[in-house]
């Protein structure tokens, strides 16, 4: 995990060290009702793995906020603050959607 994700998941008290990563599967798409991807280019990825999404499962974040637009890779940006602002804005949005 980079140095930049580590200090903003500290500076908001956000628990990550139990926590791994692992590949999507194609079988996933039958398990879980939301597959959330950060950007155009993840959106892409996930349906070469799991195929068609005829359930409309498969959403970039940012359109819970009605924004069509990606998250910004911090790696590349360096603005860390506004990927989680961003990332945040739209886990609340999702979670509103759901409840």
């Amino acid at each position: 995990m980079h140095y930049g994700t580590k200090e903003i998941l500290e500076r908001y008290n956000i628990p990550y060290k139990k926590h791994i990563a692992r590949q999507l599967k194609k079988e996933d798409y039958n398990k879980y009702d939301y597959i959330i991807g950060m950007d155009s280019s993840n959106i892409r990825g996930i349906l070469r793995i799991i195929g068609e999404d005829n359930q409309n499962k498969v959403h970039k974040l940012l359109e819970f906020v009605n924004e069509d637009k990606d998250i910004a890779d911090p790696w590349y940006t360096g603005n860390f603050k506004k990927t989680y602002d961003d990332i945040l804005k739209g886990c609340m949005a999702l979670y509103n959607s759901i409840i």
